[in-house]
């Protein structure tokens, strides 16, 4: 502890020690900071606040190049856009990349006053950019239309020694100029310290996130990595870093990006939990905004791709059932941990305990591979006929569309063109926004999400069409969560993220609404709707489109008929980033009950879990139903069940114990210092993970709220 800063990894014998005290504060560098917390993490965080802010504005300087006099880039003053998005593993990736191709060349064709055929060809050919290029009206050359111009920063990252040959070469980048004028997309390139992937299982991807994450940034033979670390893990909720919500995108029937995506969450998670206990010296504290250590909440979701289930014409690995399952249980366990587990007020507030229940993210948004093919069975296709990679680029449109209706609900106007606002006539007073702190507080736990969209007339049409001008409301409604299908007006996928049941009863129960005029009896009871206990709305506007207080009336009716026990409903109104109306309603934790995602976790449970004799019949499966819905939680049941460790073998399949050694041999070679080593047995999930699962599904399935009555003292 006497080198020149303080690394805050410290071991312990076994996931479940005690921590210990904290330590004596220590004078680093002329600076008091207080020394870390033992804890099970040994995530690595620089903890010298001038290589920090250095490393910041290194990165600055890249996503910025410079240009012009000294003089005019002091002036030009460039915070960091205020999302980022993280794509990790090969699917991951490769949705990033979408989302970021698509701002790069919608920003290129405002920019622009004229088109040229290239850009017309690679537009011509992709859904996704029809859907862009027709919801900014970008065909339309006579004037400037408002468009959506928020530029995240990217960060791509694989356990793949050839993704940046991967990504130049990809369609999406073959106009050439994506990655030498995109400045804000950065490769994680990680192959150093693996360079073959992880295998298709998601231990080994968690493990190799692990020694990423806990070897000193300084020892990488890759110099770009310690500017992407300072950024994403050391500095985030500082007002040095301006971004504020980030987006880690990944596939959870993967090995790569499922076993690396939590890892990575919980070591920003870990840095920023840290800084809520940290006290600097006033002396020490530097009022300039660019160089303070102010503390500001930051929204942090995973986007978790779940695999195909219940398409019996496709044929799916159950591996990726089991990965999936591994995410999810893992998820679900650390989130009772965080939200729920705490016996009495007092455990809960130290920091030795807030540092031991930390959790990747904020919320888990849950998109299902396995519905997109809806959207191709009702565009007069049969379903055999759906292949694997068509499901895979509607799922990659219909996650581009939610991550640019979150990101203008939230965006501030710094991560608009200069001249946005002015060109397009908007009166920013009239938005209501969502920031960082708002959805913080929102959303939570798993989250599913319910779109339409809908072109909206001209005024002088809407002024005497009918009475929501000239828009069907409850249409509107409707679409959003109906099963996934083409708008053919808006080219948009519309739909709900995760079915709330097998898809032949919900349509049964959808046809059951309509028909009853829009009665909530007809779904209200299911688990999705009622158990739900949070919900946000963003509606978005076109900028001379006014939609009526009755109208803005009739949704919240509709939200609130359909989920009649939700105890918060956040709204946001956006205008002038859209040329359609659109409606996205994200819905939080009762996910967690629908029929796709216990299929998932009881999957794995019994595939890597489950003692020999209930492996391969129904036992398990209806033992894990009875455990949710009974009144008294029997963990002897749970015990009776499950061996007391994930067995990884059965992921794997091949032997577990030759494969051990060689990951821990990397770990001993990567991070040379004997105290800090950790075997990937502490990262195996136990039966403890399995039984906090299930208390969390339990809290959920529960959740009831009880209207307020009139109180009153006289007769």
């Amino acid at each position: 502890m006497t080198t020149s800063k303080i690394e805050t990894e410290t071991q312990i014998d076994s996931p479940d020690s005690a921590v210990e005290n904290i330590e004596r504060p220590v004078i680093i560098a002329n600076e008091m900071v207080p020394a870390p917390l033992q804890s099970p993490y040994n995530f690595f965080t620089e903890q010298e606040l001038e290589k920090i802010l250095s490393n910041l504005d290194t990165l600055r300087d890249h996503v910025y190049p410079p240009v012009g006099s000294d003089q005019e880039r002091a002036a030009a003053n460039h915070n960091f856009p205020s999302v980022c998005l993280i794509g990790l593993g090969r699917c991951g990736s490769n949705i990033a990349l979408e989302v970021a191709t698509l701002v790069y060349r919608a920003r290129s064709f405002y920019l622009s006053e004229f088109k040229n055929q290239e850009k017309q060809r690679l537009e011509n050919h992709s859904k996704p950019l029809r859907w862009i290029r027709r919801n900014f009206h970008l065909n339309n050359s006579d004037s400037l239309k408002p468009i959506f111009l928020i530029e995240p920063i990217v960060m791509l990252g694989d356990l793949d020694k050839d993704i940046a040959g991967r990504i130049r070469y990809s369609s999406q980048t073959e106009d050439g100029k994506f990655l030498e004028n995109y400045t804000k997309m950065k490769i994680m390139d990680l192959s150093e310290v693996h360079a073959g992937g992880a295998g298709n299982a998601p231990i080994l991807g968690q493990y190799l996130a692990k020694i990423i994450l806990n070897k000193d940034t300084e020892k990488f033979s890759n110099k770009d990595w310690k500017f992407i670390h300072s950024y994403l893990i050391d500095s985030c909720g500082i007002k040095a870093n301006q971004s504020r919500l980030y987006f880690y995108i990944f596939s959870a029937g993967g090995g790569t990006g499922s076993g690396m995506a939590s890892e990575f969450g919980l070591a920003q998670q870990y840095a920023y939990m840290r800084k809520t206990f940290e006290v600097r010296p006033n002396e020490l504290l530097d009022d300039d905004r660019h160089r303070s250590f102010v503390f500001e909440p930051i929204f942090t979701s995973g986007i978790c791709i779940l695999p195909n289930i219940s398409n019996q014409q496709v044929s799916v690995s159950e591996a990726l059932h089991i990965n999936a399952g591994r995410s999810l249980c893992k998820y679900l366990s650390e989130e009772w941990d965080f939200s729920y587990n705490y016996d009495d007020e007092a455990e809960g507030e130290g920091e030795k305990s807030v540092m031991q229940r930390i959790r990747p993210w904020n919320a888990m948004m849950l998109i299902s591979n396995d519905i997109m093919r809806y959207a191709e069975e009702t565009d007069d296709t049969q379903a055999e006929d759906i292949d694997v990679n068509s499901m895979e680029k509607y799922a990659n449109q219909y996650i581009s569309q939610q991550i640019f209706n979150i990101l203008t609900a939230q965006a501030v106007t710094t991560d608009y063109d200069e001249n946005y606002f002015r060109r397009a006539g908007i009166d920013i007073g009239e938005t209501i926004r969502l920031d960082a702190n708002d959805l913080f507080m929102s959303l939570a736990g798993p989250v599913a999400v319910a779109y339409a969209e809908s072109v909206v007339p001209q005024q002088k049409e809407a002024l005497f069409g009918d009475k929501h001008n000239g828009i069907d409301i409850d249409d509107l409604f409707y679409r959003s969560i109906e099963l996934p299908h083409f708008n053919k007006d808006t080219q948009a996928i519309e739909g709900v993220s995760l079915l709330p049941i097998e898809s032949g009863r919900y349509r049964e129960a959808l046809a059951q609404y309509k028909s009853g005029n829009y009665d909530a009896k007809a779904l209200n009871e299911l688990h999705f709707f009622k158990n739900c206990s949070s919900i946000v709305s963003i509606v978005s506007l076109p900028k001379d489109f006014k939609l009526s207080y009755v109208a803005l009336n009739r949704l919240k009716s509709h939200l609130n008929a359909l989920f009649p026990n939700t105890t918060l409903k956040r709204y946001a109104l956006v205008i002038g980033t859209s040329a359609n109306l659109s409606l996205t309603t994200l819905v939080a934790k009762s996910p967690c009950l629908s029929d796709d995602f216990i299929t998932l976790i009881a999957s794995y449970i019994k595939r890597c879990f489950a003692k020999d004799q209930y492996r391969y019949d129904a036992s398990l499966d209806n033992a894990l139903l009875e455990l949710i819905k009974a009144e008294e939680f029997d963990e002897a049941a749970v015990d009776a069940l499950v061996n007391p460790f994930e067995s990884p073998a059965k992921i794997l399949d091949t032997n577990w114990f030759a494969i051990k050694p060689m990951y821990e041999k990397k770990y001993r070679e990567l991070i040379r210092d004997d105290s800090k080593f950790q075997s990937i047995n502490d990262i195996r999930l136990s039966s403890e993970n399995i039984k906090k699962t299930i208390r969390y599904l339990r809290e959920i399935y529960r959740h009831r709220i009880s209207r307020t009555k009139i109180l009153s003292l006289s007769d």
